[in-house]
């Protein structure tokens, strides 16, 4: 898989790989479903709700051996 990077939609992550679901709300992203997952980036989003996006891209590329 391609490694995941702080620019991407958080829906395109979750399309090409379900089970990073877990790593997400894990790190405090509870709202996957939301419209604004289709359109927002990872960095946006963990800036909208407080969260450190250098350790979520981290776990989500060690998750899918990026």
């Amino acid at each position: 898989m391609a490694k995941i990077t702080s620019d991407m939609i958080i829906m395109d992550v979750l399309r090409m790989d379900r089970s990073t679901a877990p790593i997400f709300t894990r790190h405090g992203m509870h709202c996957l479903g939301c419209p604004s997952a289709s359109g927002e980036s990872i960095e946006d989003a963990c800036a909208v709700h407080g969260i450190d996006s250098e350790k979520l891209i981290e776990a989500l590329n060690a998750h899918v051996g990026a």
